[in-house]
């Protein structure tokens, strides 16, 4: 008896519950595009897919415009994805109601942002600024004081509970807006470009910030950023480009890393869901990989071979009529 097409529904609704099945943030051929003027579609994101486990380290990177802001705005609560599915702790983000989504960003995700002064209320002291997510969230007096002075001693802020922001130096500004980011005991922080503003020895105190709330604490910490220095000491490094993951970075003992020595680092191609992957332009081009390539099986690896001559000079013709053709219409 043939398979139905209920069957088949059903097989594929399974594959997607299980997907990630185990992990606390989980990206399921995610989709997201924004109208810009004229009547131009940007596709921000053309099915990504992620996960990342409890307790993870890991960062962020990509070309400016390769979707990686557009996905951690999706994360954070601060934007709906146009198609495909995101979790995070369970959170299904694209059913959330207003009130929900409210309650996930005040409980579950803890954001930084570049700037400093998006972190920090100017008018409250730093140990004020860390009780305030606290207070919104209905926790007592006693209890905000306790914990804010914990979070700020934690991070190396000892001496500065009762200063304001603008008597804070740019890295205290920012270690500050990690304990008001921990306040509420949040499953994942969050960090846009946390040391894009920073000199090198003070972003590397914010960097060793978010290593102890990660180590101490136990919370995931997913950092957005261009900055080498902090990408060469994580675990795993994400690339995105194109808005879907390309390539990932693993790092054995991501301490060891120096500029000089990037350490024990492996390199990954991402094979996704259907089967796609994108091959580095660096290793593609000098060997005139384009358009159509060939597939080798072998019995341990597959092997990519360029396609034969008479069929790329075929799909250059082929182009290059539909270019003139185009270019009649016009």
């Amino acid at each position: 008896m043939g398979t139905s097409i209920a069957d088949l529904g059903a097989e594929a609704a399974r594959q997607h519950r299980d997907f990630g099945a185990g992990s606390l943030i989980v990206c399921d051929r995610l989709v997201r595009i924004y109208a810009a003027p004229g009547g131009i579609e940007v596709q921000a994101l053309q099915g990504l897919d992620l996960l990342v486990s409890q307790g993870e380290l890991a960062a962020l990177v990509g070309a400016s415009g390769s979707g990686k802001s557009t996905l951690m705005n999706i994360l954070a609560g601060l934007d709906r994805p146009t198609a495909g599915s995101v979790r995070v702790d369970g959170h299904d983000l694209a059913a959330l109601t207003a009130g929900q989504r409210l309650a996930y960003r005040r409980r579950t995700i803890g954001f930084i942002w570049q700037q400093t002064s998006r972190n920090l209320l100017p008018y409250l002291t730093a140990q004020q600024n860390v009780g305030l997510p606290m207070r919104l969230a209905g926790r007592g007096a006693r209890e905000r004081r306790s914990r804010s002075a914990d979070l700020l001693d934690l991070l190396g802020l000892a001496d500065c509970h009762e200063r304001r922001p603008d008597q804070l130096s740019g890295g205290e500004q920012q270690r500050v807006a990690i304990a008001v980011a921990l306040a509420n005991e949040p499953k994942v922080l969050l960090a846009d470009e946390p040391t894009g503003e920073l000199d090198t020895a003070t972003a590397a105190e914010v960097f060793a910030a978010l290593r102890t709330a990660n180590a101490e604490l136990g919370v995931t910490v997913l950092i957005v950023t261009h900055d080498p220095a902090v990408s060469a000491q994580v675990r795993r490094v994400i690339a995105i480009r194109d808005g879907r993951t390309s390539a990932e970075t693993h790092r054995a003992d991501p301490g060891a890393a120096t500029d000089g020595d990037p350490g024990s680092a492996v390199e990954y191609t991402v094979l996704d869901r259907a089967g796609r992957m994108q091959l580095p332009r660096e290793m593609t081009e000098p060997l005139g990989m384009a358009g159509l390539v060939r597939l080798q099986p072998e019995p341990d690896h597959i092997g990519v071979w360029p396609g034969d001559r008479e069929a790329r000079d075929q799909q250059s013709r082929d182009q290059q009529s539909r270019d003139q053709e185009a270019g009649n219409d016009d």
